[in-house]
Formats: C-alpha cells, sequence, structure tokens
C-alpha cells in the first residue's frame, strides 16, 4: 500500500479535513470518530480502567462508515473518565489499539481516556497568558530542561521530585541556603524554558512509580498526552493533564514563556504505534516493507502523506491551544517536509501569533514517499517563520562533536574562513536571517560545554576550564540571533563516568549522571560562574542593539575589527537602532594564552563585561586601547554624547 497511500488518487479520496478525530465529549455524549480507510469494520471499545490487559470492558460499540475514510460511533451518557480504545479489521487482519488522537491515557498509555477537559484548568488558567507575547524572538533567551533533571539532586530542597509540580515548587534551597528549582530559573533571567519531551513516551514503565528510570523521552508513543511517569499519579489519565497545566500556569505567572520539545520525526515503535496499526504503515517512510531510517531510531515518519501532516498540525494546535505552550522545538525537523512545517507555523499562528517554532535542521538519509522538500538549514528560506540551530557557531566555539578532541576557538583553535564573523552577524552562511538562527554551544545532545573543553585541553585546571566555558558564553549571549543553553551550562555542569571520562549520550544515564548538582553552587567557582551568566543575560536583555532582527541593520552596523593574533575576534557595533540608548559596543574575545593589546575606538568607554565578571553597571572607564587577560572577553559601551 506504500505507493497508494502517497498517491493523488488516495489523498483525493480519503483526505478529512474535519476537526473531530477522536473523542469529541459532552455531559450528555460522547462522539467518536477515527480514520481508518482501509478498514472492513471499526468498533469502540469501552473500559472501565486504563491498564491494559485488565479484564474490564464495559461494551463494543460499532463504528458506520462515515466521509473520506472515517468511522462514527455516538454514545449517549456522560463518559467523563471512561477508558476506550478502536478495534478495526482489514480483510483477515485484526488490531486494537489506542486512539491516535487521544487527550490522556491509562497508565503506559495503551488506553485513550474520554475526558473533560475544561474540569482540568487549574485557577486562572482562562487569563493565563504569554508573558512574552508580542516580543520578537530574537528577544528570548532559552533554557533546556530535562524535568527530571531539575530536582532529583538530594540536595535541590524540591519534595516532589522528577514530577511536574517539583518544577512549580519555589522557595527551594540547599542545606546551604542556595536557590535552586525554578527560584534559580528566576534568578538566572531566562525568558522561555525549553522543556525536554513531556509527552507520553515509552522507554519509561509508568507503572513502576517509586522507580528510578530515566530517559530523555525522545520515543514517542502517544503525541497528545502528557507523560505519566512525571505526574503523580500515571493510572488516572486526568490526573496529568491537570498537573502539567498547573506547572505551564505557575511558569507563566512568574514570566516565563513555555516552549515543548517535539519528536514528530518517529515514533517509538513503528509496528506498535496505534496509527500504523489502524492504517498499517500509513504513518511511516516505508519502501518495499523496509522502514526509513534516516532518524536511527528505526522509522521516519511520513509527513508528505496528507493525513499525516494533518496529524502533526493538529497536535501542536492542540498543544498551543489546550496548553498554552508558547514555543516548539523540533527534534530533527530536518525528516519533516517544509510544505508540512509552514503550515505547522501558519495553522497555530491563526489563533496564536506569537508562538515560536525552531529545530535541528540536519540533513539525513530519509526515503519520502513522493517528492517533496525537507525542512533543512539550507532550505531555512523556504520556512521563514523557523528557525535553526546553529551547529556552524556550536563548532567553531567549542570543537566538532564528531571528534571529541579537537579544539574550537576557545580552547584554543583558529578559525578560518571567517566563521566566527559571520556567526557573531547571526548570518552563519546557511542562513541570513538572524531570526532564523539558534545560537548555542551545548544542548542535551553530545557532551557539557565544560566536558567538551576538558577533551580539547587535557591537564587544564577547573579554573582554566570555567574561563574557557565564559568565554563561549560571553560570544554566543552578544552574538546576532537567538541564545539557547543546556540547563546546567550556567553552573559548569558536568557528566563525568566511572572511568575518569565523560558521558556524551547520557540519554539513559541514571540521575547521579543526569541531575543538576545543587551542592556546587556553595563553591566560588560555580557560584561565579552563575553571577557570569546573569550578568551577561541582564546586558543582552539591556541593549537592543544585540537583538536586531533586520539584515541589512546588522550589515549597515556591525564590522569586524582587525587583531594581530589570530586567537583574537573583535568586533565594532554602531547602536544606530530604535529602542536603544547606548551609541556604539565594542567587543574583544580573546582565547590567547597571553594578555593581548587592543587599539580602542575614539572617545571613552564603559567596560560592563571582562573574564571574571559580566552586567549593566559599568565596571571602568576606559579609552585608547584595552588589555585583554588570557582567556577573556571584553565588551564596552559608548553613551550617547
Amino acid at each position: 500500500m506504500s505507493d497508494v497511500f502517497s498517491s493523488p488518487e488516495f489523498e483525493a479520496a480519503y483526505t478529512y479535513g474535519g476537526h473531530d478525530l477522536g473523542a469529541s465529549w459532552s455531559p450528555e455524549k460522547t462522539a467518536f470518530r477515527l480514520w481508518a480507510p482501509t478498514a472492513d469494520q471499526a468498533v469502540v471499545n469501552l473500559y472501565r480502567s486504563g491498564t491494559p490487559g485488565t479484564d474490564d470492558l464495559l461494551e463494543s460499540v460499532p463504528m458506520e462508515r462515515a466521509s473520506c475514510g472515517t468511522w462514527t460511533a455516538l454514545k449517549q451518557g456522560n463518559l467523563n473518565g471512561v477508558y476506550y480504545t478502536f478495534s478495526v479489521r482489514i480483510g483477515d487482519y485484526t488490531a486494537e489499539a489506542c486512539d491516535p488522537y487521544a487527550r490522556t491515557t491509562g497508565v503506559n498509555g495503551q488506553r485513550a481516556m474520554v475526558i473533560d477537559l475544561a474540569s482540568t484548568n487549574p485557577e486562572g488558567w482562562d487569563t493565563d497568558t504569554d508573558p512574552h507575547g508580542g516580543a520578537a524572538f530574537n528577544d528570548a533567551v532559552i533554557y533546556e530542561l530535562h524535568i527530571r533533571d531539575l530536582s532529583m539532586d538530594k540536595n535541590s530542597g524540591i519534595r516532589r521530585k522528577g514530577k511536574f509540580l517539583g518544577l512549580c515548587e519555589t522557595g527551594t534551597r540547599t542545606p546551604g541556603g542556595i536557590a535552586t528549582g525554578l527560584d534559580h530559573i528566576l534568578e538566572l533571567g531566562v525568558t522561555h524554558l525549553h522543556l525536554m519531551p513531556v509527552f507520553d513516551f515509552g522507554s519509561v514503565d509508568e507503572s513502576r512509580i517509586r522507580s528510578r528510570q530515566f530517559n530523555w523521552g525522545y520515543d514517542p508513543v502517544n503525541f497528545n498526552v502528557p507523560e505519566g511517569s512525571y505526574s503523580t499519579d500515571p493510572f488516572h489519565g486526568e490526573v496529568r493533564v491537570r498537573e502539567m497545566k498547573q506547572m505551564i500556569r505557575q511558569l507563566h505567572r512568574h514570566g516565563i514563556s513555555v516552549v515543548m520539545d517535539v519528536v514528530y520525526n518517529h515514533v517509538y515503535d513503528a509496528g506498535s504505534f496505534c496509527f500504523n496499526k489502524l492504517v498499517p504503515q500509513y504513518f511511516s517512510r516505508v519502501t518495499d516493507g523496509v522502514y526509513s531510517n534516516g532518524s536511527g531510531c528505526g522509522n521516519d515518519t511520513a509527513s508528505e502523506r496528507s493525513m499525516v501532516r494533518k496529524y502533526i498540525v493538529d497536535s501542536v494546535c492542540y498543544w498551543a491551544d489546550e496548553y498554552h505552550i508558547d514555543g516548539f522545538r523540533f527534534d530533527l525537523v530536518g525528516l519533516l517536509d517544509v510544505d508540512t512545517v509552514n503550515e505547522i507555523v501558519a495553522q497555530v499562528h491563526v489563533r496564536h501569533p506569537n508562538v515560536v517554532f525552531y529545530g535541528e535542521g540536519w540533513h539525513l538519509n530519509t526515503a519520502p514517499t513522493k517528492p517533496c522538500v525537507l525542512a533543512t538549514q539550507d532550505h531555512a528560506d523556504l520556512t521563514p517563520g523557523f528557525a535553526y540551530f546553529n551547529d556552524t557557531l556550536r563548532d567553531a566555539l567549542r570543537g566538532s562533536v564528531f571528534h571529541q578532541s579537537q579544539p574550537g576557538f576557545v580552547t584554543g583553535a583558529v578559525d578560518t574562513g571567517e566563521r566566527l564573523d559571520a556567526c557573531f552577524r547571526g548570518m552563519p552562511g546557511w542562513c541570513c536571517n538572524p531570526a532564523q538562527v539558534v545560537n548555542y554551544v551545548s544542548c542535551h545532545d553530545n557532551n557539557t560545554l565544560l566536558d567538551r573543553i576538558a577533551l580539547a585541553t587535557p591537564g587544564r585546571s577547573l579554573q582554566e576550564l570555567a574561563r574557557m566555558n565564559r568565554l563561549a558564553a560571553a560570544f554566543y549571549l552578544t552574538a546576532q540571533g537567538i541564545p539557547f543553553m543546556q540547563a546546567g551550562e550556567e553552573m559548569l555542569r558536568s557528566k563525568p563516568d566511572s572511568k575518569g571520562g565523560f558521558v556524551e549520550n547520557s540519554f539513559r544515564s541514571p540521575d547521579a549522571v543526569n541531575a543538576l548538582k545543587w551542592e556546587n553552587l556553595g563553591q566560588q567557582i560555580y557560584r561565579s560562574t552563575f553571577a557570569y551568566y546573569k550578568g551577561l543575560i541582564d546586558f543582552r536583555k539591556a541593549h537592543r542593539a544585540l537583538r536586531m532582527t533586520d539584515t541589512n541593520e546588522i550589515l549597515s552596523n556591525l564590522v569586524a575589527m582587525p587583531a594581530s593574533c589570530p586567537h583574537v575576534h573583535a568586533y565594532r557595533l554602531r547602536a544606530d537602532v530604535p529602542g536603544e540608548e547606548a551609541a556604539e559596543f565594542f567587543f574583544a574575545f580573546s582565547a590567547a594564552y597571553t594578555e593581548q593589546t587592543l587599539a580602542l575606538p575614539a572617545g571613552q568607554w564603559q567596560l560592563c563585561v571582562d573574564g571574571d565578571r559580566a552586567g549593566t553597571a559599568p565596571l571602568a572607564t576606559l579609552q585608547g586601547s584595552i588589555r585583554i587577560p588570557p582567556i577573556s572577553a571584553m565588551v564596552l559601551v559608548k553613551n550617547q554624547t
């Protein structure tokens, strides 16, 4: 059927455009609609509980054929809290599966639940909004966090460890009295909290409530359902919905926008995925019975098919509508086609014009079922409302992720091809629009920034490694584009292994590896690094000129300055932009191990950032020239006369 599914004839006959797939609840009745065009028969199975394997079937309700390959059934009465599945027969093939459009499920996502969504709304939900609505994407500072990592450390002071509600707690402290959890994030000053997968994923057994299972969660089972292991009760479907909303409401109340990490490019297991069980192999790219595997996870999503595209668009819209999500980060978006990406952005922006979108635009070896253009970095001009991770800057600053000991700029390499200059302008080459460039040096993938620096500079002290870490941060947090950081980077996060090395891919490592080590903040070097990041963020937020969105504006105002040392990059920025009070900026970044001297443009300059301190308050007044200490950044401001 693979060729048939992607044919114009099939899509013309079986593309359903309605918005009532799944279960539509009211107190009087529930309407069910399933898209299963290849089925000969379909039924809805109603269950008392959401626990798979439990013999508590209440009734099987026959479904009737309807338009465009759909099946419908209507059940009178209030079904709120009743669990259900769909069963289909296709010739000799029979299957029972969860509803692909399930809003919530029982434990481990095998049975969907009919739910009164309004009953799960926390207090104030009707007036809940994005605290940064209306701001440009370039105004954002994004902080990537795994739910468990925040709270599982014994010194976190957080009671509801590993849960949505743990992120809601305020007033948490280490035994030494240092802020942790949400208070730490608020003190740091980021604007957007990027949550690693919080949808229902398959690698953690939700029934083992007290176990210490860990996984990043990039293995989707139910795309529209919150992950049960992050709730206090995964057996009752309404709890995970209510608690995720409470978390989002709390973050919004404290001025933090919420970004959801979504993984539409593949599923946990293609053969058992509910959509593929109900319409065999429709959701995935299959050639001669073999699943395409550009994702490296065993299967790739066939986003180019009309009902897969509709499913993804409907899903993203649902999260924005029902959960007030303010942004979406797309895992391996280079496996999706540009038409799907553009339709997602357009449809979400109809009701939520401020929602932001970004993702991994890597080139991957996938096999689409019909001709299409994929959403990779070099097609950024075809997806103008979507931003991409800037691995050009990542590799230039810290070294290639494919060669762990290879140095980058901050660890002593001489940058070639003016990569850093282009990235500082927010124009890395594959894209010339700074509103589509997400600048970063660490995320959950690969080594932490500190560990990667250590691998490239063996034998260096923690103090030296910290200076390199700060130098990298100063560069990307003052560059044009959108800054992004991994949680804990601001306190020298490390993931050591038991053999004296570092864990590069900690997707299923224990909490001992992954949890944020709050006790480290009791030591001066960690506290001072946190203060440095906080100061850089304050400085960025205070200056509109660091957050320009117009390419021509940047080219007219930002120029690279000459430096005699190849380990020094310097820039002059004329702040001729609306909303900027300063007249000019001067940036100098030195990875040299010796002091360097640079000439300053004429006039008096206020030093706001050096190798140890950062913020909006001047540290010194300088003119003529500057002496840059080893492995340091210096950022100076000239005020209007």
